[in-house]
């Protein structure tokens, strides 16, 4: 075996590790926002209760991103993930002492930070793994397979334990102790990601030159490629918001069963983990501006046709294409922003990406829900379709 392919070898293993690590700490986030609503549910509390708790996963998020980036770029991956691990692990475990509404929005707080602070350092850590753009790409469609994975493994987990674990130690389905069961499943998926990378070795920080100014994160927004790629990323998390919001409203008045209206939502989370296992294949002859202007104009002609289609299978059909122009987006951003950005500036990017993605999910749905009371949800759809196309113009301006 030559000396290139060691490294090879050597650079999959890593990135697998790193994969099934993320895997085992965004599922615990992703099982605990099933659990907690819940659990909130179940004592009582209204649903804007349970709206104020999942806002709250995504709002840790906003505020904690910016400094778990320059931590990042200080520190690398390691140590980043392992205060993660910490706080993931103390969320889980919080409810099974104290199973309060204040305490369950403490765990999401908790969880919510984890989830971004290791989503930043393993972000910033396989982009610098790459040694050229085409890997840059393959590398990142890769690693956003995790969330995809986690976002079934952490949910599932905890519905199974929530209705089943009761039943094993003589109760009943859905009882206390099934939720107990539930969040001392879901703490024990951090530790197992501990053990899967803490024994990544760490890549070297480029030495800065003598006398030089240390860069700050704000200046990147002086440059216009990074305003428009964050512009870019901004609508298009926000089409994943709309998407996962308006589609249980359309199909509630239309009289779709929650299984119907969960195979849509659930086609495109397939289409969009189907793309991204296509693009390493197709990588060297993919650029990234062209993907994502492309994906920005198929989503505004599906947002566009969406309301007019009357049967599960036609909304299905526009769910997958959907999830096909999306789910190629997010490896083409961190591919693009690992090159406009300086190195010593990696992980505070990558936070400023994050903090704008998750205040769009805190307010958006809020202003979705309002829109569509006053103006029904075709008009939210269509709306958000035209910022779509408008914004196309700034994907096309990402050309080298």
């Amino acid at each position: 075996m030559t000396l290139s392919q060691k490294k090879d070898n050597t650079k999959a293993w890593t990135l697998a590790r790193l994969i099934a690590g993320q895997v085992c700490l965004h599922g615990s986030m992703a099982g605990m926002r099933l659990a907690a609503p819940l659990l909130a549910l179940k004592e009582g509390h209204s649903a804007l209760s349970v709206g104020v708790l999942l806002a709250l996963f995504s709002l840790s998020q906003v505020f904690l991103a910016l400094p778990a980036g320059r931590y990042a770029d200080k520190h690398g991956l390691v140590r980043s993930i392992g205060w993660g691990v910490i706080a993931a692990t103390v969320g889980a475990m919080l409810p099974v002492a104290l199973p309060h509404f204040a305490v369950l929005c403490a765990s999401a707080l908790l969880m919510g930070g984890a989830s971004g602070i290791t989503s930043i350092a393993l972000q910033r850590h396989v982009g610098r793994l790459a040694s050229d753009t085409t890997e840059l790409k393959s590398l990142f469609s890769w690693l956003a397979l995790g969330p995809a994975i986690s976002n079934f493994l952490g949910p599932v987990l905890a519905g199974l334990l929530i209705d089943n674990a009761g039943i094993w130690v003589g109760g009943v389905a859905a009882d206390a102790q099934g939720f107990q069961a539930a969040f001392l499943g879901l703490a024990v998926l951090p530790i197992a990601a501990w053990f899967l990378v803490r024994h990544t070795v760490e890549l070297p920080n480029p030495q800065p030159a003598a006398n030089a100014v240390r860069p700050a994160v704000w200046n990147l927004l002086r440059n216009p490629t990074m305003r428009r790629l964050l512009i870019v990323n901004w609508l298009l998390s926000s089409c994943w918001d709309v998407h996962t919001f308006v589609v249980p409203v359309l199909g509630h008045e239309r009289g779709f069963s929650a299984s119907v209206i969960g195979a849509i939502l659930g086609s495109f989370a397939v289409a969009a983990a189907l793309v991204r296992l296509a693009i390493p294949l197709l990588a060297s002859q993919l650029q990234e501006w062209k993907v994502v202007t492309t994906s920005m104009l198929v989503t505004a002609t599906v947002f566009a046709i969406y309301p007019f289609m009357p049967t599960p299978i036609t909304m299905g059909m526009c769910s997958v294409v959907l999830g096909l122009a999306l789910g190629a987006v997010q490896p083409m951003i961190l591919s693009t922003l690992h090159q406009i950005t300086p190195h010593a500036l990696h992980g505070q990017a990558l936070a400023l990406r994050l903090m704008i993605t998750n205040m769009s999910s805190v307010l958006m749905p809020m202003l979705f829900g309002t829109a569509g009371v006053a103006a029904g949800v075709s008009v939210v759809f269509w709306t958000m379709g035209s910022m779509v196309a408008a914004g196309s113009r700034a994907a096309w301006r990402l050309r080298p």
